[in-house]
């Protein structure tokens, strides 16, 4: 196990770009130990790492302290002096005078160092309802499925061949997000990978930092219309933020319509090409850029990002429980892939529809999702594209598409009469929903929240203080 925990830890190590080192001291001490093949074993081992140089010997050393008790010693000093960030090893001595010294916070075993690197440096996860993260190696047994036919044919590499290329990314570690068709096989997947300073086209234009890569991204005519590609995306911006990540890029060809198109919505620009591919990269930086863009275009290029300054207006805007569930499925805690019927959720482009009176509302505008009923709490944070009044449910129903949470016949009902149709990209999810008795007692509203409601910018900024942002 041991032996696991450190292959994996000088793996962990490498990848996250940390320099491991070894005091000279470790070799002075391990040329004492008289079992000449684990001497021999060791000494080899300490090749693979680089020497720390210009240390200098602990001022606790004397004549009187012991041989092994001096390189202890020394190899703390070090640490003490900053000359490394932190110290890894089994014995358990030197944890003993480490922790002696207020040292300890800084010495791990091979175990706990491993951990604590695959927290620092490992991508965090990313979980959304009707998509799977899976490792690219758990799906290799299913490379003969026809969903990866056309894949295969894509493949623009006549010297390797799309199944070498697969299993041999799947060896690296590298992971995939999946959705599944009905009777549970694999019909749409994004491969991704986190990558540091990519060189991204034919005309070696490089992307400095960390970029996430979409290395294939394709949604099968199974499950064509479950807005399957938008989930992806929602789930390749949520990890990129997560892992801090100021580029995503993808490469594809100009046959792929649909893609381009949903790629360029959000904010995907023309790169040149790689090889015979377009490359499509995507700005995503860290903190909010200043633009004098508009607030819809400036969310459509950098989105999630969006502008909130006070030339944008903000909404509370309540929603019933059931709708609530339906368009923001991924803030249950228990959900079924494809359950319910709805596909609205998988969305970032979705719709509302009220009888509110307000015509107030504008493209850009910023709206705060309220769930009435049970909760009594706002979740969301949606950016307005369009704000228009219609009536007829066959013109309201093709405006909206699969972005509403409403059926044709709850549209019919509603659309006896003038209906609001709000068009919005979903942005964030609060990290602690803000309830309505907080609401009240910081003054952000008076009474309950029946309607579209206009709030200030300081109640804005009340209110996303209260949520933890």
């Amino acid at each position: 196990m041991l032996e696991e925990n450190l292959a994996s830890f000088v793996r962990l190590a490498n990848s996250g770009g940390h320099q491991l080192l070894y005091h000279p001291a470790t070799m002075l001490d391990i040329e004492r130990d008289k079992d000449s093949q684990r001497r021999a074993r060791t000494l080899r081992r300490l090749q693979q790492y680089t020497k720390l140089e210009g240390v200098k010997s602990s001022p606790r050393n004397s004549a009187e302290t012991s041989e092994n008790d001096a390189c202890d010693n020394d190899i703390l000093y070090a640490l003490e002096c900053s000359a490394v960030h932190a110290l890894v090893t089994e014995d358990k001595g030197i944890h003993t005078k480490a922790r002696q010294a207020g040292l300890g916070h800084k010495v791990y075993n091979i175990q706990t160092a491993e951990d604590w690197l695959r927290r620092l440096d490992e991508p965090a996860a990313v979980c959304l309802p009707n998509i799977e993260d899976v490792p690219m190696y758990s799906l290799t047994t299913q490379l003969n499925s026809p969903f990866f036919d056309s894949l295969r044919s894509s493949y623009n590499a006549p010297d390797h061949c799309f199944d070498d290329w697969f299993r041999e990314k799947a060896q690296t570690g590298r992971k995939a997000w999946i959705a599944r068709s009905n009777r549970g096989t694999v019909e749409a997947i994004c491969i991704y990978a986190i990558q540091k300073n990519e060189v991204i086209n034919n005309d070696n234009e490089l992307l400095t930092g960390l970029a996430l890569k979409l290395c294939t991204f394709k949604v099968g005519e199974q499950i064509r219309g479950k807005k399957i590609g938008e989930l992806f995306l929602k789930a390749a911006f949520r990890f990129a933020t997560e892992n801090r990540c100021e580029n995503i890029f993808v490469h594809t060809n100009q046959d792929q319509v649909y893609l381009l198109s949903l790629l360029e919505d959000f904010g995907f620009k023309q790169r040149g090409k790689y090889k015979q591919d377009i490359m499509l990269v995507k700005a995503h930086p860290i903190s909010p850029p200043e633009s004098d863009l508009s607030a819809l275009d400036y969310a459509k290029l950098y989105f999630p990002h969006y502008r909130s300054d006070d030339s944008v207006q903000k909404f509370l805007v309540p929603i019933k429980p059931k709708y609530h569930e339906i368009l923001f499925p991924d803030l249950l805690q228990q959900v079924q892939l494809f359950g319910g019927g709805s596909t609205a959720g998988n969305a970032i482009k979705q719709a509302y529809l009220c009888k509110a009176q307000t015509s107030q509302v504008k493209s850009g505008d910023v709206v705060l999702f309220y769930r009435t009923g049970d909760d009594k709490a706002v979740t969301s944070v949606g950016i307005v594209e369009r704000y228009e009044l219609h009536q007829g449910a066959a013109n309201i129903m093709q405006l909206v598409s699969r972005r509403t949470v409403y059926s044709y016949r709850e549209i019919e009902a509603m659309a006896d009469t003038p209906t609001k149709v709000m068009l919005f990209r979903l942005a964030i999810h609060l990290v602690t929903p803000v309830k309505y008795l907080n609401l009240k007692n910081e003054g952000i509203v008076s009474g309950p929240i029946q309607s579209i409601t206009k709030i200030s910018d300081d109640s804005y900024f009340k209110l996303l203080t209260l949520s933890g942002r």
